[in-house]
């Protein structure tokens, strides 16, 4: 896989830490490239755009329903997109690399963490749905996650939410939940979690 894989845009500083972020369905590499130098000073922001249209809205992987996912297409996808980090990071050497995803997004991070542990050191998933058993070849020992989700999520159901956060932990990785008593809107309160949770990787 190479570093164009994707179509894509960055942003920020080279030299730094790597921070690729992953927008939600129906946006694009826009949503979250400038939001990234934000919350992550001093990093390379990788923002890539999802090849998959669902009648005009991109996203990383197919659908066949709202929560249920063309499991071949994830994998296609998946393996693509790690290979497509993979090419980054051999590229920059950087000091860390964190991913940040939201809603579809975060579905993909999480899909590459579950596929090549150790890829990442940290990642942020924001309104996450796994509606399947996470399963790692070998142990998320050492990954950092933080989850953020909505309580009156309709999209993500709080006990798939819980679910998820109990299988990260049982493969070994450190997870942190934030909760807001919203929906599936970002809030102000996971954007502060987000910064205070990337701060150990800031270089400048």
């Amino acid at each position: 896989m190479t570093t164009d894989s994707y179509t894509y845009k960055t942003a920020g500083a080279p030299g730094g830490p790597l921070l690729f972020v992953f927008h939600g369905t129906g946006a694009d590499e826009n949503q979250f490239l400038g939001l990234g130098g934000e919350l992550l000073p001093g990093a390379t922001v990788i923002a890539p755009r999802g090849d998959v249209s669902e009648h005009g809205a991109a996203r990383y992987f197919r659908r066949t329903g709202e929560g249920v996912y063309d499991m071949a297409d994830l994998a296609r996808a998946t393996e693509k997109m790690a290979g497509f980090v993979r090419a980054h990071v051999e590229a920059a050497k950087p000091s860390a690399v964190v991913g940040l995803g939201y809603s579809n997004g975060a579905n993909i991070l999480a899909s590459v963490l579950f596929a090549a542990p150790g890829l990442f050191d940290a990642a942020v998933l924001m309104h996450p749905l796994i509606p399947f058993e996470p399963k790692v070849d070998g142990s998320l020992a050492g990954t950092r996650v933080l989850m953020t989700a909505g309580r009156r999520d309709p999209i993500c159901p709080p006990a798939l939410t819980e679910r998820l956060h109990g299988g990260l932990r049982h493969l070994g990785a450190e997870v942190e939940l934030v909760w807001h008593d919203g929906g599936h809107e970002i809030r102000q309160t996971e954007l502060l979690a987000a910064q205070a949770f990337l701060e150990p990787y800031r270089t400048t």
